[in-house]
């Protein structure tokens, strides 16, 4: 998994499980105790971390929706997959197709993050 990735993931995770009524759980009986925030720290996570991870969001789903020209999009991938396999280079074509195959996963992996920060927004910073 990519860094960028795995950030916006931990991310995501600390917005969203730590306010959550998730918690650790035991090994034997998987009953799980609630998290609770103070008002300073939800109001900290509202208003700095939360908007953050969404332009991180935005930034990395507007890149990999780009055109050909937009470095790191699936267009451009492609491009040079195919500009690679023109080159006789198959083998950096074949990790160039793997990458661009693996946007989707990502894309759907971000969507899931926008999904969790927007819950725990209209759940407790007040947006809707």
């Amino acid at each position: 998994m990519n860094t960028w990735i795995r950030r916006i993931a931990v991310a995501a995770a600390v917005a969203g499980v730590g306010l959550a009524t998730t918690g650790v759980a035991s090994a034997q009986d998987k009953t799980y105790a609630p998290v609770t925030l103070s008002p300073e720290q939800v109001k900290k996570i509202c208003e700095q971390r939360l908007p953050r991870v969404e332009d991180r969001v935005n930034r990395l789903t507007t890149r990999i929706n780009g055109g050909a020209d937009v470095v790191g999009s699936t267009a451009w991938l492609k491009a040079q997959a195919q500009k690679a396999r023109d080159e006789g280079d198959t083998a950096r074509a074949e990790r160039l197709d793997k990458r661009a195959e693996r946007r989707g996963d990502q894309l759907a992996r971000l969507g899931k993050v926008q999904e969790r920060v927007d819950k725990f927004q209209a759940d407790h910073c007040g947006v809707k």
